[in-house]
């Protein structure tokens, strides 16, 4: 009984110290979402053509870098990872822009302070969804190339299955087709080992608690090391605004909620897919088995890299995606 009890209270205390921690390291100031708040809107004919800005949508904001909005060209709309915001495609905003195409890069729900619903089921992927096409009916695009990486991919997909029409052509950045992954889940070992994460990520406050401890500590030794110092300190000064955390974990724990994906996974469209060989997250048995679903112009490049392929593999990221633009220009 006594070994039970101390161990109890061991535990009791390393949960106190986490919390305490993750506590501490709240910035409550306000001032990244009242930095937000004072840019300029833009919209469909506004004023704002570069820079970041704020994106009405409805009773929300999206906070949002814009670059060349008044180009002749396709637009291009990006769509971030997790944890990460809009900062992470700069390279290839001004790639695009340069070539003439209006691009776009926003924040996600969550991550923008003025779309931070509190309700998990805000989180849904659906509703991801929703906002690209609302995003993109603010800003007056009909029809738009569109990029993601990571749970920005994640939503492209869903995407292109469900409203296929909005699209020009689409490009993957290291997260595979959403049917090849749950196929990958159930059959793969490999696969299953390399998303034992989410499982943590869906319990509630623990993961708060162990990513905010020490000021962030795991999340700036583990992933933020090999992001460019200023794009670190954007992700860091949103993530410790109280709420923030746990509303982009709530993509996680929205997972399997919601309204259903499309029922014909096939994909009629020119599809794009980058993946590094060395990625922790998705395994090569998903990168590969998604062929199947393509109906379309279909290229799958493999880069000797891990997770971060904007930062890592720069050059090589915008390369492969301004070449796909430019092959598949609507008319």
């Amino acid at each position: 009984m006594n070994v039970l009890l101390v161990g109890a209270a061991i535990v009791a205390l390393l949960f106190l110290v986490l919390a305490v921690g993750a506590y501490a390291s709240l910035d409550r100031s306000g001032r990244y979402t009242d930095r937000a708040a004072a840019l300029p809107v833009v919209s469909a004919d506004g004023d704002s053509d570069e820079g970041l800005v704020r994106i009405p949508v409805g009773d929300w904001a999206f906070r949002a870098r814009v670059r060349n909005l008044s180009g002749q060209g396709d637009p291009v709309i990006m769509l971030h990872g997790w944890p990460q915001s809009s900062i992470a495609w700069e390279p290839l905003l001004s790639a695009a822009a340069d070539q003439g195409h209006p691009a776009v890069a926003f924040d996600l729900r969550g991550y923008s302070p003025e779309a931070r619903p509190a309700s998990v089921h805000e989180y849904t992927v659906d509703k991801l969804v929703d906002d690209v096409c609302q995003v993109a009916d603010a800003l007056g695009f009909e029809r738009f190339h569109l990029v993601g990486h990571d749970w920005g991919a994640a939503t492209g997909w869903a995407l292109v299955m469900t409203r296929p029409e909005r699209v020009i052509s689409w490009a993957a950045l290291s997260i595979p087709h959403s049917y090849s992954f749950l196929k990958a889940l159930s059959t793969d070992r490999d696969q299953r080992r390399r998303s034992a994460y989410i499982l943590l990520f869906r319990l509630p406050w623990l993961p708060e608690a162990l990513l905010a401890w020490g000021r962030h500590r795991v999340m700036r030794r583990l992933m933020y090391r090999f992001m460019p110092e200023a794009h670190a300190a954007e992700y860091l000064a949103m993530l410790a605004e109280p709420g923030a955390l746990t509303a982009v974990l709530n993509f996680y724990r929205a997972m399997g909620k919601g309204k259903s994906m499309a029922s014909q996974p096939e994909v009629d469209l020119p599809v794009l897919f980058v993946w590094g060989n060395r990625d922790p997250a998705a395994g090569r048995f998903a990168a590969e088995h998604q062929a199947r679903y393509m109906r379309g112009p279909y290229r799958f490049v493999e880069l000797d890299g891990g997770h971060w392929l904007l930062e890592r593999r720069t050059e090589r990221v915008v390369r492969a995606v301004l070449a796909h633009i430019s092959a598949y220009r609507s008319a």
